[in-house]
């Protein structure tokens, strides 16, 4: 990062510099050929001089006690004015303020964790999913950390207290700093085709248990010949489970729970015509207060919301997607009938 930062300001500088000589001959030629250069008008023509218009101008300075008099030197004025404007806002910013700011940033990231930390997660990759997760380990007392390559999203988690590191998911680098080779279990919550990355560095390092969020059900193989140990499709078990109910809708156990970690599941249920539930939003239902549940998503009108808003209204014809101990769910099973 450092090398690409000191190449793109040597090459904003070398293009300034260049376009300053190129200025300030145009500025003698010009300056000359209107006859500045006579003791009696002002003696203009000398590099100094032009230099100091040059510079006054392109920063849109322009104390004016430098100017032409005729066309040619005014368009010239307007040319250099805009050029200038051009080079600080369009070139300087993107090429060298805000690379360097960007590199400020991530260096002061936390790009390890400490040794001590053993028998945790490392969640690769941070999204709404993830939210509802940190709060159910953080219920279970089940240590982990966060890996995201977007300095954003480490910066907002460092600012909550959360145990987190940057760097991209699928380098070994940062999986060490992860304490890869002490973890129990890799959750692999990227993209289908970075997940695979990830699973497969994984395994190259160590035996870790690995945990892949599926997005594009096709992708599913893909991720299994990486070595992931299980694939976890979201919509899919939605899906799935509306289906078992349309087919025998008196079913009352835990049936298509996924085991998630050792002692946590994901499940989904849906809404019968008779329970308490609906017409309250989630925040009054206060579920996660009865049961010990959370809920990390809800099918309504066809639609999936991953991490609800509190806000959001329970209907007869929604569908909660759970996490929580086999216990927990049971909780929240009587409360959907």
């Amino acid at each position: 990062m450092g090398i690409n930062i000191n190449k793109s300001i040597i090459n904003y500088l070398a293009r300034v510099v260049s376009l300053i000589i190129v200025y300030c001959a145009v500025f003698l030629f010009l300056m000359f050929r209107e006859g500045q250069h006579m003791p009696w008008q002002m003696g203009n023509v000398n590099i100094v001089t032009a230099f100091y218009w040059v510079i006054a101008t392109m920063t849109t300075v322009g104390y004016g006690d430098v100017y032409f008099v005729e066309e040619t030197g005014m368009l010239f004025s307007v040319v250099v004015a805009i050029s200038g404007v051009v080079l600080l806002f369009a070139l300087l910013f993107p090429l060298v303020i805000t690379p360097w700011i960007e590199s400020r940033v991530k260096s002061s990231l936390p790009v390890s964790v400490s040794q001590a930390l053993s028998d945790h997660l490392i969640i690769c990759g941070y999204s709404l999913i993830v939210e509802s997760l940190i709060e159910e380990l953080g219920h279970q007392q089940i240590p982990f950390v966060i890996v995201d390559d977007d300095s954003g999203v480490v910066s907002d988690l460092l600012e909550r207290g959360i145990l987190c590191i940057h760097g991209a998911p699928c380098d070994k680098n940062t999986l060490n700093g992860a304490n890869i080779t002490k973890a129990m279990i890799l959750i692999a919550n990227k993209s289908d085709e970075i997940n695979a990355d990830i699973v497969l560095t994984a395994r190259d390092m160590c035996e870790v248990k690995t945990i892949a969020i599926l997005e594009d059900l096709s992708k599913r193989k893909y991720l299994e010949y990486a070595g992931a140990d299980s694939v976890i499709a979201l919509k899919s078990m939605l899906g799935s489970f509306m289906g078992r109910k349309a087919a025998d809708p008196t079913v009352s156990h835990l049936v298509g729970a996924t085991k998630f970690l050792e002692d946590i599941e994901i499940i989904e249920f849906p809404i019968h015509p008779e329970s308490e539930l609906i017409g309250k939003s989630l925040e009054e239902s206060e579920i996660r207060k009865r049961t010990g549940c959370n809920i990390i998503g809800m099918w309504t009108i066809g639609e999936l919301s991953l991490n609800p808003k509190s806000t959001e209204i329970i209907r007869s014809n929604s569908i909660l997607l759970a996490v929580g101990t086999d216990e927990h769910l049971l909780s929240l099973e009587k409360l959907t009938r």
